[in-house]
């Protein structure tokens, strides 16, 4: 739908050193918080740019100006060699920009093709919607990304809506792509796929800008990289001249851990138990069918799948927030199937959801409010109808200090957190009381690599300390570090089990793509 580019730069590229983008000395100011001070951030034609920094760093923040979502308080952007003034995201696809944000902008009663055709120029009046049906299947077709057009955005899950932005920004023909954690939702044959793209549009002359905290991915796929820190720029190198422990000691100015000592597995009290577990998906679909599967104290089983695979719907009946059709769920020996949530979480079940925002805060609420939600009802937190507000901020103060909970104050609304603050905050409030069972849904999407390590290192002493941990990721990597035991979900049954120490990618990778296996010990 994407009308064809005919006009040429209005500069010649080789008279501005082949540059397609200069942001220079931007400033953005929000109250009590730089986020931006004096950046320049240089983009060439036909290279894949790297942005790396802890969540907080002013990253989003940069690419929100040159998007039109914020005004700098100062500085200039130029696009080849011509200045320019972005006002609004408009202005930003009118000059060929595009981008697929952290927390997504889409309209969740809409379908699909409703939202890829929203504010999509040359879309005919009549049926617009049906109109880029078959280009949004064709993208999702080219690059993995395959998402039912006619589908409604809520009864998506985060991967899937991740799928949407990328493809409401290929089907605008940006030239210049910003991708924030694109692999996130891939197989690795997916990725490998979703990189040959990458490299043909930088032959081609497009130019991206890749925002990840996946380090292995900077190495492979960038050019050059641009670190940030506390809103200023540390860095910006070859990514030919730096290697990953330097990039993480730029990022969060320390050494990072990159290997996880993980003492030998003591299984113990079986504490999750799954027998035949059918349940249906918000679209009334078969989304999961015989699943079957335990995990004892002390280990950690990891469930692999591409999103939209059934992780959703398993995650949200364990929990309590969706109703079996068939099977059963036991909790310490206790059957808690189609028990409401509360009564589960009574039971020892510790739950950190997969979308934070929507369900792992209140944003509204203030940090203190917010890490006593589990447990308002009880002491030492509740006297009869009221609350002890002295207890409360006590243990909030607590609960800070121990998680590094990077925030003004527990009395500051949770909404203004970053987003590996926010994790942090669910983590203190659920792990808190020790629990048997800890429900992990991709604990560690879009952090950035310290917090990452933090919350693994976390994981790794509940298990340690006797939890039993299911660890639901996209990401191979952390499953294949942290996880004793790896279960693959596809199509919402378990295409089969391997152990870490014996599995490959490659073999993980076909699973995913639904190709069944023995299950192996």
């Amino acid at each position: 739908m994407a009308e064809k580019r005919t006009d040429a730069h209005p500069d010649s590229l080789a008279s501005h050193q082949n540059v397609a983008l200069l942001m220079r000395d931007i400033t953005k100011v929000f109250p009590g918080v730089v986020a931006n001070d004096k950046v320049t951030f240089e983009l060439k034609v036909g290279e894949v740019h790297a942005l790396l920094g802890e969540n907080g760093a002013g990253k989003t923040t940069l690419m929100n100006i040159l998007y039109g979502l914020y005004q700098a308080d100062s500085g200039e952007i130029y696009l080849y060699g011509k200045r320019v003034r972005i006002r609004s995201p408009r202005d930003a696809i009118r000059h060929r920009i595009g981008m697929v944000h952290q927390h997504f902008k889409l309209v969740p009663r809409h379908t699909v093709a409703e939202n890829v055709v929203l504010g999509l120029d040359g879309a005919p009046f009549l049926a617009p919607a049906r109109a880029v049906e078959d280009e949004i299947l064709q993208l999702g077709e080219r690059y993995g990304l395959k998402v039912d057009p006619k589908a409604y955005i809520w009864q998506l899950s985060a991967g899937e809506q991740q799928r949407v932005e990328i493809i409401k920004a290929l089907v605008r023909g940006a030239d210049i792509l910003i991708l924030d954690e694109p692999t996130s939702v891939l197989t690795p044959q997916e990725v490998e796929e979703l990189f040959k793209i990458l490299a043909r549009m930088r032959e081609e002359g497009h130019s991206v800008i890749f925002i990840t905290h996946k380090l292995d991915e900077v190495m492979e796929v960038s050019d050059r990289v641009t670190v940030m820190r506390r809103g200023k720029v540390v860095a910006t190198l070859s990514t030919a001249d730096v290697n990953k422990p330097t990039l993480a000691k730029m990022m969060v100015g320390r050494e990072v851990v990159f290997r996880l000592k993980k003492v030998a597995c003591e299984r113990g009290q079986e504490a999750l138990v799954v027998e035949d577990l059918w349940a249906l998906s918000d679209r009334g679909l078969p989304a999961l069918k015989g699943i079957s599967f335990s995990v004892c104290r002390g280990e950690i089983l990891g469930i692999a799948g591409v999103a939209g695979n059934g992780q959703k719907e398993l995650v949200e009946v364990i929990t309590g927030l969706r109703r079996a059709t068939r099977g059963k769920v036991f909790v310490l020996g206790d059957e808690v199937t189609n028990e409401n949530p509360r009564r589960i979480a009574d039971k020892g079940v510790a739950h950190i959801p997969e979308e934070r925002l929507k369900r792992g805060i209140v944003p509204e609420m203030s940090v203190a409010e917010n890490l006593i939600l589990k447990r308002h009802h009880r002491s030492p937190f509740c006297h009869g109808f009221f609350l002890n507000l002295r207890a409360v901020k006590r243990f909030a103060h607590h609960a800070i200090e121990e998680y590094a909970i990077m925030t003004p104050g527990p009395d500051t609304p949770a909404k203004l957190l970053s987003g590996g603050n926010i994790q942090r905050l669910i983590l203190a409030r659920e792990l808190s009381g020790e629990p048997a069972l800890v429900i992990a849904a991709h604990p560690t999407y879009g952090l950035d690599v310290g917090a990452t390590e933090q919350i693994r290192q976390i994981l790794l002493e509940q298990r340690r300390r006797g939890a039993a941990i299911l660890l639901i990721s996209e990401d191979l990597e952390e499953l294949m570090s942290l996880a004793d035991r790896i279960a693959v979900i596809f199509e919402g049954e378990i295409m089969g089990e391997v152990s870490p120490e014996a599995a490959t990618l490659e073999e993980i990778g076909l699973m995913m793509a639904g190709e069944k296996r023995r299950v192996r010990r």
